[in-house]
């Protein structure tokens, strides 16, 4: 059975009482045990996706991201990252959003949805949030989404974006600069036996919230699609 395992957690609880890389060198097998068992994990978890969905992302391997941290502008210089995280990319022009799993001893967490969007892409959403932000609502307040999320996440204005009035309808919305959903998972529920079903199934969830932001992305405000 494929699952994260306990000695996974271990290095990564050790790595952030000794962030440093003489301690990181020293403990280098344990670490490529700890990725290789993320990257076992993720493999199973990107075949599950694939059965309803096209991904880019190559395999679980490639899907994981780097452990050094960018401390060039940063006033934190500890080396590493004290968790082990991963993307899956969604493919072709008509499937918009990523996947995103994050582990660590003390916050795990499995979700998705659109971070860096493009100015003209984040343009697009507000336009179609702004003439009708039913079928949004409907998604993020259904039961299931709830349930398996709770609410929306993502950076947002403290004021109205241009061109929009601060009371309009919706502007709760349209102040949104991210959209993503995110689950959360304490240390017990990844290291069980069922927790690949419980990944599978949050990120399934997604589904409606991708669906939803893929067909606004490629059609125009009329309804007509952009893609040739």
């Amino acid at each position: 059975m494929i699952q994260i395992k306990s000695s996974t957690f271990e290095f990564l609880r050790q790595l952030a009482e000794n962030n440093d890389r003489d301690w990181f060198a020293e403990h280098r097998g344990e670490y490529e045990a700890a990725r290789a068992n993320v990257a076992e994990f993720s493999d199973a978890l990107l075949e599950r996706l694939r059965e309803t969905d096209v991904i880019s992302t190559e395999n679980g391997k490639k899907s994981l991201f780097r452990i050094y941290r960018d401390v060039r502008f940063s006033k934190d210089k500890r080396p590493f990252k004290t968790n082990i995280a991963g993307s899956y990319t969604r493919d072709g022009r008509q499937r918009r959003g990523g996947y995103y799993f994050s582990f660590s001893p003390g916050e795990s967490m499995v979700g998705g949805g659109f971070y860096g969007i493009e100015r003209d892409d984040l343009q697009r959403i507000r336009q179609e949030l702004g003439g009708d932000a039913g079928p949004m609502r409907e998604i993020v307040e259904a039961k299931d989404f709830g349930t398996t999320f709770g609410t929306l996440r993502g950076e947002q204005l403290k004021t109205a974006p241009q061109g929009f009035p601060r009371d309009h309808p919706n502007i709760d919305l349209l102040r949104y600069k991210q959209f993503y959903a995110a689950r959360h998972f304490n240390e017990a529920e990844v290291l069980s036996p069922g927790f690949l079903d419980e990944a599978t199934h949050t990120l399934l969830a997604l589904r409606p919230f991708f669906d939803y932001f893929s067909e606004v992305l490629t059609t125009d405000a009329n309804g007509e699609s952009l893609i040739d």
